[in-house]
């Protein structure tokens, strides 16, 4: 029989088994005449996967081609470890990537990672790992705390500055989209150190990295308010924005029952906020399965899957929620501005779709709203806010934060009767009290400030644990003569707002050197300091030539600063841009200047010309940040009744000297002579500070 003999003389070649005498007196192998002489069941399944294997493996081989990682396809068969009986039974749908059934090229693409796996088989995976195990409740992503602007000038009290820029702790900055504003507006920005623009108390305010959209890490979950249980048909996510709780000040607040029992019972009443209309209860496992990409930071696919469930569902509210979330979350992935606008848009969708419940409503245009504020959509976050306080006219938080929204396009009279009407309905309102007080000091009303920024902080209400309000506060106590300032410089200190009692600074960059006054040697800055003292007189003349009146040059100080008297300056440099207008009256003096970068690159000082005449008093104050010191070059200095305080340290100015001092540290001035005091400020940055941080660090 040639087909049996044809196949033994082939397993003689592979294994050359001993051979036997078969009864009609052939020579067969010894396994086979045991069988009887056929095939044996054993054999035939060993056959079988030899050939269903290779069938599988063609499929990668074709991929490859002739280019087939031979020892790369050993392994992986060794990685998927088959299941032999499923192969038998044609079950290859294990191995199925792609979602069609079977395996075949297309899966071997996937396995190799040549191809993406297609949304529906993630979407499809995800529902049946949400089916095993509900996922914890989902935060919003994070958003450092959302816009943070930075530009307010030097020794100013006006109380909003400008958010070009953002700043971080390390001393770096990479600039962000520029706000879409009026030069009006944003000369309501540029004052002081502890204006509204930033946000002193949160890590932004000391100087943290900041890029075009920060950056959180994503498996780092931000800081949301806690909520109680939620009820049954309440779904298990949490996409409220979330709001930074403050701590408590522990002298002020120590525990729970030094709260106002009507508070305790707010905060027990919080319910987590209902997403899903009647309809989408019954999708709620797609609309999961989706969300669970977002958590798992695979924003991606988050937004594939999101835009997937959209085409299906284009009336659903949270589906256009969960596919603006996914696009945040991408826009920080990207560090696009771009992404983020197209987010944006969508949240406004989401709001606008039938059937959004209230809850969806109000967490949608929240976050549109911090959004278009971090893009420096001013005016488009304000219009936000109005829109949110319409449809919710009961809650004090969108009143509040519309108030903000008023205060940081420098509209502070709208902010006042925002906060008025705030007041009017719930009178403990820490926010409220503190942003209440903050407006009244900016308007010089000291005495009437004080009572609400004190009972604003004492409150210890999320929002006001806030290194502005302890600054403005010890600010109007020291101003109406009352030495308890130092013990709210002390708290603000404690709680982490100022570096020191003295050093009240807000835009800080951390260990740099800190002592009120400096020699020549320990700045570094010596070349600098000779060229000035050698040429004192030359800048003197040239100062001089330009103090006529009639010529509007020199400029009274309007920052609030003065007790009584006149200060006038004439600036040459501001926030490392040069003043060329200015200059062209001073060509001596700007070009001695040019080759100190020190100096004329400094993007958080100025390079001026300051005359005081007789009574007047500057103030006890601070300068914005620790990353300058000032260095006066006394021009003409009356013989007596001209004085300087650091700290505990008062000293005087010399014509032709160079006094240096670090004005983050408190300082205040006297001018009680006869004549004009006549001094050239020139900034230049800390010595300790990196050429990078120089360079990439927002200007004040």
């Amino acid at each position: 029989m040639a087909p049996r003999k044809n196949f033994r003389n082939q397993a003689k070649k592979e294994v050359k088994p001993a051979a036997v005498v078969n009864k009609n007196g052939v020579k067969v192998e010894a396994s086979v005449a045991a069988s009887g002489g056929g095939f044996s069941g054993t054999k035939i399944f060993t056959w079988f996967m030899v050939l269903a294997l290779l069938g599988v493996w063609s499929s990668v081989a074709v991929v490859w081609f002739d280019l087939v990682d031979y020892d790369n396809v050993i392994e992986r068969a060794k990685e998927f470890r088959f299941n032999f009986s499923e192969v038998l039974q044609g079950k290859l749908s294990a191995y199925d990537a792609d979602g069609d059934g079977d395996f075949d090229v297309e899966d071997a693409k996937v396995l190799l990672g040549l191809k993406e796996r297609p949304v529906s088989v993630l979407l499809r995976e995800a529902k049946e790992e949400y089916a095993v195990k509900e996922p914890a409740a989902v935060p919003l992503p994070p958003i450092s705390d959302d816009f943070i602007p930075d530009d307010s000038r030097d020794e100013a009290t006006h109380p909003y500055g400008d958010e070009n820029n953002a700043i971080d702790t390390k001393g770096e900055l990479v600039e962000k989209a520029q706000p879409q504003q009026t030069v009006e507006e944003s000369k309501q920005y540029n004052n002081q150190p502890g204006s509204y623009n930033n946000q002193p108390g949160s890590p932004e305010t000391k100087e943290t990295e900041a890029e075009s959209v920060p950056e959180p890490e994503a498996d780092v979950e931000p800081e949301v308010e806690s909520v109680p249980e939620p009820e049954a048909d309440v779904e298990p996510e949490v996409e409220s924005v979330p709001e930074l709780e403050a701590e408590f000040v522990p002298e002020l607040k120590e525990n729970a029952e030094d709260q106002p029992k009507d508070k305790l019972k707010e905060k027990a009443k919080k319910k987590k906020p209902k997403l899903l209309n009647k309809f989408e209860k019954t999708i709620k496992t797609e609309i999961d399965a989706a969300e669970k990409l977002r958590k798992k930071g695979k924003v991606e696919e988050a937004v594939r899957a999101f835009e997937t469930l959209v085409l299906q569902y284009p009336q659903s509210p949270r589906c256009r929620y969960g596919k603006a979330l996914a696009e945040d979350g991408l826009a920080e992935k990207m560090l696009s501005n771009d992404m983020l606008q197209k987010a944006i848009g969508t949240y406004k969708e989401a709001s606008e779709l039938p059937n959004a419940t209230p809850d969806l409503i109000k967490a949608t245009l929240k976050k549109r709203a911090e959004r278009q504020q971090f893009l420096g959509r001013m005016r488009g976050a304000l219009a936000t806010l109005e829109k949110l306080v319409q449809i919710f006219p009961e809650d004090m938080a969108l009143k509040n934060d519309l108030g903000v929204a008023h205060l940081l396009i420098g509209d502070n009279n709208s902010a006042k009767r925002v906060y008025e009407e705030v007041l009017a309905t719930a009178p403990s309102d820490g926010f409220a009290k503190v942003h209440y007080g903050f407006i009244l000091k900016s308007e010089n009303k000291i005495a009437e400030s004080i009572p609400f920024l004190r009972d604003g902080l004492e409150s210890g209400d999320p929002g006001t644990d806030d290194g502005r309000f302890y600054f403005h506060l010890g600010d109007a106590l020291q101003r109406m003569g009352d030495d308890s300032a130092y013990k709210w410089y002390e708290r603000g200190h404690q709680r982490g707002h100022f570096a020191s009692v003295w050093q009240r600074s807000l835009y800080n960059v951390d260990g740099l050197k800190a002592q009120p006054w400096w020699t020549p040697k320990d700045t570094g800055y010596m070349d600098l300091v000779k060229t000035l003292e050698r040429n004192w007189r030359i800048i003197r003349d040239e100062a001089q030539s330009v103090m006529d009146r009639t010529t509007g040059l020199f400029v009274p100080e309007e920052e609030n600063l003065r007790e009584k008297g006149e200060w006038g300056q004439f600036t040459l440099w501001q926030q490392g841009k040069k003043a060329g207008e200015s200059c062209r009256s001073v060509p001596k003096t700007c070009g001695l200047l040019e080759r100190y970068p020190e100096a004329t690159g400094c993007k958080r000082g100025q390079i001026k010309f300051s005359v005081m005449q007789p009574g007047t008093h500057v103030w006890p104050h601070t300068g914005p940040t620790n990353c300058r010191l000032r260095m006066h070059l006394g021009l003409v200095i009356p013989k007596t009744g001209c004085k300087i305080r650091c700290t505990n340290d008062t000293r005087a100015w010399e014509e032709g000297k160079v006094l240096i001092f670090d004005d983050s540290f408190e300082h205040e001035v006297w001018q009680d002579a006869d004549s004009y005091r006549l001094i050239f400020i020139v900034d230049v940055w800390h010595p300790e500070l990196t050429q990078y941080q120089r360079q990439t660090l927002s200007p004040i």
